[in-house]
């Protein structure tokens, strides 16, 4: 996104609540609000942290000897959760692709490489023909969701090339990770995208400093969400607050120099809107460039280790024939075209 080459364009952060642990109804919820945002002029449009098939919020409320109980919700998450190959991220491509706009969704996901039985919160990143630039697993669940959740690692890690610019970021805490942060603003990240659970502050302020800190674009989309759009059959919501509101959303667009374009929304749906201009991104940092002239290679290095760690390794008679691959184990996970 060269600043003489792009003209001002539109994105979205979709504050929206998933159909709570239902994929198949969450999926076309996605897919409507996917052409929503589109038919607004957006040609970006960020969803929450673990939209499909829902953030597992009982985590922070059931004590972790509640065994039993956790084990019944983490079967129906499992359920629910998408497979990278599968037909829900087969309609959210083409959902993208219809629509004409790259969408990046949190999702819980399924690691069908494996075991199948454990879980990755996890962010695709969809350009606008349909392509799966890639499904990046959260590399550090943060304290109750590693009850939930496993750890990726560095082969997901990565800024994408989209149509509209390079577009990086993290999810959630992630983004408290400064040196994952700084390989963002290393690889060229213009649009730093952060689905989120956590709202209010300090988050908001991180945000802001992430904004003027990389001098990116940032787009913090978090998911608001009542204690009535959990269903009354899962009997967790004894632990949650007597409130309406279990997360009031605060999702936020924020410009290079730190400062709201879209301040935070509260307690409602809403798919908040806001222009990007690609002058402003490149001329702000002719003050601050981290990762160009006011970076110190000299005094300071960063090494990204990016090879997968496949549990699993197999090794069989293709493998004395030195033009045979072993069975996908030491290839990155790749993606498809529709």
């Amino acid at each position: 996104m060269r600043s003489d080459q792009a003209a001002p364009f539109t994105v979205a952060a979709v504050q929206a609540a998933p159909v709570f642990l239902d994929r198949a109804a969450t999926v076309d919820k996605a897919c409507r609000l996917i052409a929503d945002a589109a038919r607004q002029g957006a040609r970006l449009a960020v969803f929450p942290e673990g939209f499909i098939p829902a953030y597992p919020l009982w985590t922070w409320f059931i004590p972790p000897y509640k065994t039993m109980e956790l084990r019944e919700l983490h079967a129906d998450l499992l359920d629910n959760a998408i497979e990278v190959d599968g037909d829900e991220v087969r309609m959210l491509r083409s959902a993208a692709a219809d629509a004409g706009i790259n969408v990046v969704i949190g999702v819980n996901e399924r690691n069908v490489e494996a075991s199948g039985t454990t879980l990755y919160n996890a962010m695709l990143v969809i350009g606008a023909d349909g392509h799966l630039h890639t499904c990046h697993r959260k590399l550090v669940p943060t304290v109750a969701e590693r009850i939930v959740h496993g750890q990726g690692d560095g082969s997901t890690l990565a800024v994408h090339e989209l149509d509209i610019g390079r577009l990086g970021g993290l999810i959630c805490w992630e983004n408290y990770m400064p040196l994952a942060r700084y390989a963002m603003y290393a690889w060229g990240a213009q649009i730093y995208v952060a689905p989120t659970w956590d709202r209010g502050e300090p988050w908001t302020s991180t945000l802001r400093h992430i904004a003027k800190e990389g001098r990116v674009y940032v787009i913090g989309c978090c998911m608001p969400l009542r204690r009535d759009d959990i269903p009354d059959r899962y009997l967790f919501k004894a632990y949650l607050p007597d409130a309406e509101w279990i997360n009031p959303g605060e999702s936020t667009i924020i410009d290079p120099d730190g400062k709201f374009i879209v301040e935070p929304v509260r307690e409602r749906e809403e798919i908040l809107l806001a222009e990007i201009d690609p002058r402003k991104l490149a001329g702000s940092r002719f003050q601050l460039d981290v990762a160009g002239h006011y970076a110190r290679p000299d005094i300071f290095e960063l090494t990204v280790r990016r090879m997968p760690r496949p549990l699993v390794r197999t090794i069989d008679e293709r493998a004395a024939d030195a033009t045979a691959p072993l069975d996908g184990a030491d290839e990155a996970r790749g993606y498809d075209a529709l």
